[in-house]
């Protein structure tokens, strides 16, 4: 008989409990400060934003989103516009084609269902309810869902983007290679709702400004003493 070989055990993340949240975003507000949301009531505005911030900058993003306020008088014409329209004036977002096309589809997804483009009801809608709502639009994720309740309406989610994903899978709150929707529902429920804005931000800001993808600045990181993929890469530095 062969004999059995040994288990290997495997490291899974430890599961984030709201005290090692509230840790991380003590952390983060020591370093970042303490940003305050506030809320503008405009759905669709941000649903358009969204999309046109899709492989572009924040810059050209804005540029586009601005051009087609100018071009149009509300987003009922532009979701009745031609699509060449729509796509001549949001170039300078870049694949101005493809946005075009996923703008006016969503725009119009919502007027068949609801009757109009008013998505005033999402303020007080049951949480799974404006999530499936949204969910449902054409190319809108669990992450653009979450912007929307949270920059619309202050509900409390916490969108992952690739920055706070790449922060959170570094700390090990999120399971290696989880979907963006895990990693939003994990982090969501552990977080307190009172501290979801302050700690999207935050982790926005981290990402951006030290933990990058390429590079991450381990050494003057203040989320050292509690990432187990800091210490290693400093260890690892000498």
């Amino acid at each position: 008989m062969s004999p059995v070989p040994p288990r290997t055990r495997t490291r899974r993340p430890k599961i984030p409990t709201p005290e090692r949240m509230r840790e991380l975003r003590d952390a983060l507000r020591s370093y970042y400060g303490v940003p305050h949301n506030e809320p503008h009531q405009a759905p669709l505005d941000e649903l358009v934003l969204t999309v046109l911030s899709q492989n572009t900058n924040d810059r050209n993003r804005d540029v586009a989103y601005a051009r087609l306020r100018d071009r149009f008088p509300d987003w009922e014409a532009v979701a009745h516009a031609p699509g060449a329209q729509v796509e001549e004036a949001i170039r300078p977002g870049g694949i101005s084609k493809v946005k075009a096309g996923r703008i006016k589809a969503m725009l119009g997804a919502i007027e068949a269902e609801r009757g109009s483009l008013d998505l005033g009801f999402l303020a007080e809608a049951p949480r799974e309810e404006a999530l499936a709502f949204l969910e449902r639009l054409p190319g809108v994720g669990r992450k653009t869902a979450a912007c929307v309740l949270l920059f619309s309406f202050d509900r409390p989610e916490l969108p992952v983007d690739t920055h706070v994903y790449r922060v959170a899978s570094r700390l090990g709150l999120i399971r290696p290679r989880a979907s963006f929707e895990e990693a939003h529902d994990v982090m969501r429920g552990a977080t307190d709702p009172a501290d979801v804005f302050e700690l999207h931000v935050n982790l926005i800001r981290h990402g951006r400004r030290l933990c990058s993808a390429r590079a991450p600045a381990c050494p003057e990181c203040p989320l050292l003493e509690i990432c187990p993929y800091g210490r290693r890469a400093v260890r690892r530095r000498g």
